[in-house]
């Protein structure tokens, strides 16, 4: 399928937006370091000392990334749709920015929602139906590393890159990670302390490669470079296909979707200035959560000063349900990394030819299973995604 190329103007802010988004990094800035050594302490604390968090430092330029924003001139260009997509762009980028020089301090909140939104009360009273509904189960045994998990990774990563050689990806070993796995600028970082059942391998490899990997190869072939960076506010969308993904696959586990659901009520008691001490209990003593589960969402909720980021797993899984029950398109949702709300502006540039379907389909949506599944996910509730038992 063809595709036109952008206007010169729009094509010159597209690439300066991509190019600002991928120095920003504002993430990296929030993440706490030593998390196993936070996690140790705690635990030889009898869970009474709050952990004392540092982050990596601050380049001393980091503040003059938002006059080069500010000096784009986004107003020249003409076109409706583009100049909204680039426009907003612009403002989540400055406000990044102004996370990262406010972290710790008390205006950093305020700033993280503006961002990331809150804890809602209808997200919030879905979050406490799946604590209170899901059952407590203990699952499988923790029977992999993170070797195998590489192994698996890498074959997943191979077997796309079969189809389109171009794709760059590939997997890192951590020592420092805020999660057992993540997607880094098109790459996967694995934890080196990771141990989880090998029944949660295939599914947590079709979160981050088949979504976050796949969205960004389909957005670095779109004519809009932002495509492959990610669009303003695209988190929600990302988060809710990936954990979705682990369903498709066949494992979401109920203490997955519950995790999920306490990183809501955390967002909910960060906001209100509770500390990773007061979180970790009422997530532990409360809600039952294990030890380990309750202190990293609790860390995850307070770092930089109040970080909300962790509510979109939930809101962007419960749009992405509405979406579907509502008879939508999944396959359309991977041609890049967008928000939902921003749909129909994509669609609109799609027909107009300055997009392009996605190049490549995530594994667990193929064959007939994968269809199969999401015919059936289509009329499930939040409250019920999950599998007691493996269905690979």
């Amino acid at each position: 399928m063809s595709v036109s190329e952008l206007p010169a103007v729009a094509s010159r802010i597209d690439k300066k937006l991509a190019d600002i988004d991928a120095r920003v990094d504002w993430l990296y800035y929030l993440s706490p370091c030593d998390n196993d050594g936070m996690w140790q302490r705690f635990q030889e604390s009898d869970y009474t000392v709050n952990p004392v968090m540092w982050y990596p430092e601050i380049p001393d330029n980091f503040c003059e990334i938002k006059e080069a924003l500010q000096n784009l001139p986004i107003d020249d260009v003409e076109d409706p749709s583009l100049h909204a997509l680039f426009y907003e762009k612009r403002m989540e980028l400055e406000l990044q920015v102004d996370l990262v020089m406010m972290r710790e301090s008390r205006g950093f909140m305020a700033i993280s929602v503006e961002l990331f939104g809150e804890a809602e009360p209808s997200l919030v009273h879905s979050a406490r139906q799946i604590l209170n509904e899901v059952p407590i189960v203990s699952g499988p045994a923790s029977d992999a590393n993170c070797a195998d998990i590489v192994t698996a990774a890498d074959k997943e990563i191979n077997a796309y890159r079969a189809e389109v050689p171009d794709m760059a990806s590939r997997v890192e070993v951590m020592e420092d990670l805020n999660s057992m796995m993540m997607v880094h600028h098109g790459h996967l970082k694995v934890a080196q302390s990771v141990k989880l059942p090998s029944a949660r391998i295939s599914p947590l490899i079709a979160h981050e490669v088949g979504t976050h990997v796949v969205t960004r190869y389909n957005g670095r072939c779109q004519p809009i470079q932002l495509l492959e960076h990610g669009l303003a506010h695209y988190d929600p969308l990302q988060e809710g296909l990936g954990t979705l993904a682990e369903y498709l696959a066949g494992y979401l586990p109920p203490r997955r979707l519950r995790v999920i659901a306490a990183r809501v009520i955390a967002t909910e008691l960060a906001l209100k200035r509770q500390s990773v001490k007061e979180i970790f209990h009422e997530l532990h003593d409360e809600y039952h959560l294990p030890a380990e589960d309750a202190f990293d969402v609790a860390v995850r909720a307070c770092r930089g000063g109040g970080l909300t980021k962790d509510s979109v797993y939930l809101r962007g899984l419960r749009e992405l349900l509405a979406y579907l029950a509502d008879g939508g398109d999944i396959e359309f949702l991977f041609l890049g990394k967008f928000a939902m709300g921003q749909r129909m502006l994509i669609k609109e540039l799609l027909n107009q030819g300055w997009l392009l379907p996605p190049r490549i389909i995530p594994h667990h949506l193929r064959g007939e299973r994968g269809r199969e599944r999401v015919k059936q996910v289509r009329n499930v509730k939040l409250e019920q995604l999950f599998q007691l038992e493996p269905m690979l």
